[in-house]
């Protein structure tokens, strides 16, 4: 079944400006969400990242509901009085009686309720069975039957069509839960998802149409110089190497400056993350890079938090013969050092054979014999509380990845988000992705994908699908995505072995290329994170909210929504320096030049001023507080507003 463009908006050029101007002083926004202060899953980021400028907007008229965890209030949350008197009446009735109660002020403002996920969904049933006069937004961002579909290894998109959804949710036991969320979409006043993929799941599971689809954005910090994040990867590539030097501490026979680091995180979902398919292309790649003599090696990191009861015990002394060798070294050093600042006091030239005494050698010597290792560096970081029935580590058994000499392919399993506060890789999530050299989410199911767009907001280049939401989203708006470090794999149209097959291209072609074109593909991954802004995205719960308050408050406020055939797709073009010929553009990230001239084609400042022409500047909306709010979208053909 084709991806057919059905919504009403689908393009950063569907949106056009607004004739009129929705005056939000008589209205009152509440969010609802079981994310709001609670991290569960990428629900939290969305809310998280997008309240700075929903509050913008909205002022002191914004409000987030959530559960109340008192470990996360005590972290997350600044406990205020209110303002409102009649929010205030309403907090203090609540404190009082532990019930949920509606103030009444003398001039009721217009209430628009905007509800994530089924878990908050019975808000949203509830207020139109009590015929309450609140607009009404249910967004998903996931259905709950495709999640649980997907985890069976069913045969899910060519066959969207014809499930039975009642019997297929009342066989996983979820038809209650599934009967909630299917309520919440069907009754309220707007309808939203984050994808268009996720929105032809929701048509069929959900029984309605979608009417806007309402992308996921990030808070993009832009950096002054374009080399400043390249300093950051740099920094964090070495701590991430510094990590590899005690892993492997005994078999460290590979070059670390010819090291790729490449990552899978998210949810432990084996085969919805794609973490299958990226195993075995992995296996495939290790033949590759060993029967081609490449003198490249790739360490693979798995992400993904599983049940553990400790760290592993040979991996915690990996990190700590590294610390002893350095200790060593440097103790080493300052003897040698000290011996050469009085040689040269005194006018004479160091005799070398006297510098390091037989202390040295013997001390040096003990650091060396503590380094010998009888067993092969350790897959997982952790011990496993069900290692014999692991997916992953069943999966690398299969394929035989053990991490030994001959392997051109190292695997390394994380089953624990990073932490900077960890003893083994002390982390943040953030500092471990600069560090990395691509990000590969070859998902089956995935709605979104917040982990590619970080990437992507990180400058680091990224393997999605066309399955996921953020694939989609960039196949649509740019015309050649791998010309941006934006490689999109078929998963729909392809068989699993085909799509392998395509998967471990992309990975052998990623490690032929040079380090300079390496540079030059993050340089250009970079510039794409205007697009996924939520001073750009953002722009899409604007209009879903003004199409929900004009559909309950018809006498107030007024929405004419766009005809979906005058929505053309933006198409973000290719970067002027790469080659147009097709042999060459196949797969059009830069590749390892064959001739001098290729390397002068690239001229960063002028590709990027090039591609800034693309974006067009921000338009002003009004805001309830402070000056006026930057917004804009890319136009089709590129010109500014």
């Amino acid at each position: 079944m084709p991806l057919a463009r059905s919504l009403s908006i689908t393009s950063l050029s569907g949106l056009e400006e607004w004739d009129e101007e929705f005056d939000l002083e008589d209205a009152v926004l509440f969010e609802i969400a079981w994310e709001v202060a609670n991290k569960v899953g990428g629900i939290y980021t969305v809310i998280q990242t997008k309240a700075r400028l929903t509050a913008e907007e909205w002022g002191e008229n914004y409000f987030l509901v959530g559960p109340y965890v008192e470990s996360n209030v005590r972290t997350q949350v600044e406990l205020i009085e209110p303002t409102n008197p009649a929010l205030k009446r309403a907090i203090d009735k609540m404190n009082s009686s532990g019930c949920k109660y509606a103030a009444q002020c003398e001039e009721p403002p217009h209430i628009l309720a905007h509800f994530h996920e089924w878990l908050a969904g019975l808000g949203l049933a509830l207020c139109r069975q009590r015929q309450l006069p609140v607009a009404t937004i249910f967004t998903t961002h996931a259905t709950l039957l495709g999640r649980y579909l997907c985890a069976g290894s069913v045969d899910f998109y060519n066959n969207l069509a014809d499930f039975n959804v009642d019997k297929e949710a009342g066989d996983r036991q979820i038809y209650h839960r599934y009967c909630l969320e299917r309520t919440a979409a069907r009754c309220a006043h707007v309808f939203t998802t984050v994808s268009q993929i996720t929105a032809v799941e929701a048509e069929h599971l959900l029984k309605r149409k979608p009417d806007i689809i309402t992308p996921n954005g990030l808070n993009v910090k832009k950096f002054s110089a374009m080399h400043e994040f390249q300093n950051l990867h740099a920094q964090s590539k070495n701590r991430i190497q510094e990590f590899i030097r005690g892993h492997f501490y005994g078999h460290l026979d590979f070059n670390l400056d010819k090291c790729l680091f490449l990552f899978i995180a998210g949810r432990y979902e084996f085969s919805n993350k794609g973490a299958d398919i990226f195993l075995e292309a992995l296996a495939r790649l290790n033949y590759l890079l060993r029967v081609n003599h490449s003198d490249v090696t790739v360490v693979a990191f798995f992400i993904m938090p599983a049940r553990t009861n400790n760290f592993n015990v040979e991996t915690l002394k990996g990190q700590a013969v590294r610390k002893q060798l350095w200790d060593t070294a440097q103790t080493v050093k300052e003897r040698f050092g000290k011996k050469l600042y009085e040689s040269l006091l005194v006018g004479q030239l160091p005799d070398v054979s006297k510098m390091l005494s037989k202390d040295d050698f013997t001390m040096m010597k003990r650091a060396i014999f503590a380094t010998q290792r009888q067993c092969q560096p350790p897959i997982c970081t952790h011990n496993m509380l069900e290692d014999s029935n692991d997916p992953i580590l069943t999966c690398i058994r299969r394929i035989g990845l053990f991490n030994s000499s001959a392997d051109r392919v190292k695997v390394i399993f994380h089953p624990e988000f990073l932490s900077s506060t960890s003893p083994l890789l002390p982390m943040d999530y953030e500092e471990f992705v600069r560090g990395c050299h691509l990000g590969v989410f070859p998902s089956y199911y995935e709605p979104w994908g917040y982990t590619p767009a970080e990437c992507t907001v990180m400058g680091i280049p990224s393997i999605s699908t066309n399955l996921s939401g953020f694939g989609c989203f960039m196949e649509e708006h740019i015309a050649d995505p791998s010309a941006y470090g934006i490689y999109i794999l078929d998963r729909r149209y392809r068989g699993v072995d085909e799509s392998c097959n395509q998967l471990t291209s992309y990975l052998f072609q990623f490690c032929q290329q040079s380090r300079r074109a390496r540079i030059i593909q993050r340089n250009r991954t970079e510039r794409l994170s205007d697009l996924l802004d939520w001073r750009y995205l953002g722009r899409y719960y604007i209009s879903a909210r003004h199409m929900a308050l004009a559909k309950a408050f018809p006498d107030t406020y007024f929405y004419q929504p766009h005809d979906s055939d005058t929505a053309q797709g933006f198409r973000y073009p290719r970067p002027a320096s790469v080659p147009p010929s097709p042999s060459l553009s196949r797969h059009s990230s830069p590749r390892q030049s064959e001739a001098e001239e290729d390397d002068d084609r690239y001229d960063e400042d002028a590709e990027a001023e090039k591609d800034r022409l693309n974006i067009r500047q921000p338009l002003t909306l009004p805001s309830k507080k402070g000056p006026a709010l930057p917004y804009t979208l890319p136009g089709a053909n590129g010109e500014r507003n």
